[in-house]
């Protein structure tokens, strides 16, 4: 039987009380989060870009646009709610397969849920579904769609997105299989937004939620796709990645090892490949303050750095130090560091265009430097290691194990709902909602939820 049938037929049987109660509340403080990102991703110019494409694409009133009163069509609806949900890159992402979990696969299973008129129940099984298969299939090639320039969240999103889709729309196994190997050839994202700072990749969890629905309606209709679309010779893997993959490991302990409860929910809004440094930068700053010194007195930064983390975050080094847009600075360890160094937190409004002009943050980006020693195991598993020299010699050395939100360092109930409620105009709703988001699966309907996720705005 080949991965993606496998991957099906679990899917399809799922059902909410077959999850572990552990994985039950992860998957709903997910979703938290995930709605939480979308609406702080309102204000950027990619929503607003989406917005307006969105509303040219025809009127329909099958699902919601969230944050605000208007409403679209399904696919066009998950590719609006995807891009807010990334638009900062605030977004969770299982650090194994470097994709974004939620941000192709909630909106899917919502506008799908409230075109059917979907209990909480199906729509957050069918997330929780997409979460564990997105996560499965980045996980079997760990970078290796990075190592060809593509970006997992939308090679692997796609199809998972697909599976979501099938789930609720109710197709057979067959066409769950079909859709699936579709949506494989919807799978792309090009990583060269790496070097311009552009906005594509904020636009390719839209564009994976969108494709796996069109996949999925097209596999209802009767299209076919390969359902070796994973591991044959023209698979995903075989032409998409550069690494070796690991079949089995998509399917092996379905149901029972849940890659779903090992996502990073982030407190930075940065790539998340930077976050185990950023907290020992952290760490070795509050050592060095505490001591009486001032940003000013750093005379060097140096850090350990993951060899696949460093090709992303650290180089070209010399374009680290200064970048010049909002989405390069999140790619700037460099930079991300000395922000973090000058104003104690890293915020969304750290990310702004006015905060990465700043020269003060820019000098002390200059201060740093890595190494990537190698290494057998996954930038995943890499823990932060920087030593903060000042200008009279003191060293101040900062050391974490894993980065804070990471599935052995979650965040508290109460830092995820500080993190949601901070992104939400309307903090009184936004309390609220957040609390009522934990008994999603009692709702008769999910479209109950959508008109208090516009209230959050207001």
């Amino acid at each position: 039987m080949t991965a993606a049938r496998q991957l099906a037929e679990w899917a399809l049987a799922l059902t909410w009380s077959e999850i572990p109660k552990n994985v039950q509340v992860i998957v709903k403080e997910h979703c938290a989060d995930g709605i939480g990102n979308a609406i702080g991703g309102l204000s950027t110019e990619i929503a607003r870009a989406a917005a307006a494409t969105v509303s040219e694409s025809g009127k329909s009133d099958a699902a919601s646009m969230w944050g605000s009163d208007q409403r679209t069509s399904v696919p066009s609806a998950a590719f609006y709610n995807s891009i807010l949900i990334h638009a900062l890159d605030f977004d969770d992402t299982h650090a194994g397969g470097l994709v974004h979990a939620t941000a192709p696969t909630l909106s899917t299973a919502w506008a799908i849920g409230e075109s059917l008129n979907k209990t909480g129940k199906d729509v957050v099984t069918a997330y929780a579904l997409g979460l564990e298969i997105i996560c499965r299939l980045g996980g079997a090639a760990p970078y290796g769609f990075h190592s060809r320039g593509l970006h997992a969240t939308q090679v692997c999103g796609t199809i998972a997105s697909s599976v979501v889709a099938a789930k609720l729309m109710g197709l057979s196994l067959d066409q769950t299989v079909n859709a699936m190997g579709i949506a494989g050839s919807f799978s792309g994202g090009l990583l060269e937004f790496l070097n311009t700072g552009s906005s594509t990749k904020q636009i390719h969890p839209g564009i994976a939620a969108q494709a796996g629905i069109t996949a999925a309606t097209l596999a209802s209709h009767g299209a076919t796709g390969p359902e070796t679309v994973l591991e044959g010779e023209y698979g995903i893997y075989k032409t998409l990645s550069d690494r070796a993959v690991d079949v089995e490991s998509i399917t092996y302990g379905l149901g029972s090892t849940w890659q779903a409860a090992k996502i990073t929910i982030k407190p930075y809004p940065a790539c998340q490949l930077s976050h185990v440094t950023l907290d020992a930068v952290k760490v070795a700053w509050n050592l060095a303050k505490s001591a009486g010194y001032m940003p000013s007195d750093v005379e060097s930064i140096e850090a350990l750095v993951h060899p696949d983390s460093a090709n992303i975050v650290c180089e070209p080094l010399s374009d680290k130090f200064q970048p010049t847009t909002p989405y390069a600075a999140k790619f700037s360890l460099p930079w991300s560091a000395a922000a973090l160094i000058v104003d104690s937190v890293l915020v969304v409004a750290t990310f702004s265009e006015a905060s990465i002009s700043r020269d003060e943050v820019s000098a002390i980006a200059k201060k740093f430097s890595y190494t990537s020693p190698r290494s057998d195991a996954p930038a995943a598993a890499a823990a932060g290691s920087v030593l903060i020299t000042t200008k009279d010699g003191r060293v101040f050395a900062g050391e974490v194990a894993a980065s804070a939100g990471s599935p052995t360092n979650r965040l508290s109930r109460s830092a995820l709902a500080e993190k949601f409620i901070a992104q939400c105009p309307n903090s009184r709703e936004a309390g609220q909602f957040f609390d009522e988001i934990f008994s999603i699966e009692d709702l008769a309907d999910i479209s109950t939820f959508s008109a208090k996720v516009a209230n959050l705005t207001r």
